[in-house]
């Protein structure tokens, strides 16, 4: 348990990374589309590595998985994602990376009407307590005067990626998680790098190499990898609940490294989403004791 625990918690904190590093990329002179260029090229070719050497049979896929790969990698992460920079630009790490995690509530909400979840009063709860702790979210950032067009755009991000989770349950049944990953993050980098400018790959400067292989090594390789092993340790329900500080590691890293003021309200909403994330895998946790069946964990970049 506690090895899984760490794994779980590593995960989280490269993922939980990410908000806090776009943030000094643009401090640093780099722009949003070069940051990603940078990420999803390094990943995959990491990525591609590790498998090549691992286990080859994760590169295997069919022709209609590669489409849906693509698909979903250069069609839907890329809006997410691009969106998701494109708020950074104008408001706090934490105020994004937290409006992005109200999509448990809108993949909840989805879920029952396309595939019929039932919402059951541990869901509803689960629900209200997201809810909740969005609000305060969002009640923090007006009283901020956040960027208007920078809090559409976060909210765009969390649309784009409950698509991206709804699609991927749907289409991806079929294709391994971490296959699955790969192709994702592969199709991505292709399309960053055909929308955006190649100059910084034509003039690179250490520098700018440097940053970029952190950040397809540490919120892309890192935090897949260990999530992985995390999910092999302890299974996915137990896994999600540790990588639920995610949103903390951001708050944590947007004040220590970005100098951003993070009030009461920001903490009382992210332990309200906690929680809202906490309860349902626990109970999920249990019901998969009862019936004693593994979970599969799903595609994430």
């Amino acid at each position: 348990m506690l090895q899984g625990l760490i794994y779980a918690v590593i995960s989280a904190v490269a993922f939980g990374s990410l908000a806090v590093m776009v943030k000094l990329g643009f401090n640093a002179g780099l722009s949003g589309g070069e940051m990603m260029q940078y990420r999803f090229t390094f990943a995959a070719l990491i990525l591609g590595l590790v498998l090549l050497v691992r286990d080859r049979s994760l590169l295997a896929v069919t022709r209609a998985g590669l489409a849906r790969c693509a698909l979903i990698g250069m069609v839907i992460y890329w809006l997410q994602t691009s969106c998701f920079v494109l708020a950074l630009e104008t408001i706090p790490a934490s105020t994004a990376a937290l409006i992005l995690y109200f999509y448990p509530v809108t993949v909840t909400l989805l879920s029952a009407l396309i595939f019929r979840l039932k919402l059951d009063r541990v869901v509803l709860g689960s629900l209200v307590l997201v809810v909740a702790g969005c609000c305060l979210v969002f009640y923090d950032a007006f009283l901020k005067e956040a960027d208007p067009t920078g809090l559409l755009y976060a909210v765009g991000a969390m649309c784009f990626f409950t698509c991206y989770l709804m699609v991927v349950q749907r289409v991806l049944r079929d294709v391994r998680p971490l296959t699955a990953t790969f192709y994702v993050m592969l199709f991505a980098g292709v399309s960053f790098n055909l929308t955006g400018d190649m100059t910084p790959w034509l003039e690179p400067t250490w520098e700018r190499m440097a940053f970029g292989l952190s950040l397809g090594l540490l919120p892309g390789v890192v935090a897949v990898a260990f999530l992985y092993k995390a999910v092999e340790k302890v299974g996915s329900a137990y896994a999600s609940i540790f990588s639920s500080i995610e949103p903390v590691v951001t708050l944590a890293g947007a004040a220590l490294l970005l100098g951003e003021n993070v009030v009461l309200l920001q903490m009382g909403g992210t332990a309200l989403i906690i929680a809202g994330v906490v309860i349902p895998n626990l109970r999920a946790l249990a019901l998969r004791r009862r019936v004693n069946a593994p979970a599969r964990p799903s595609a994430r970049v």
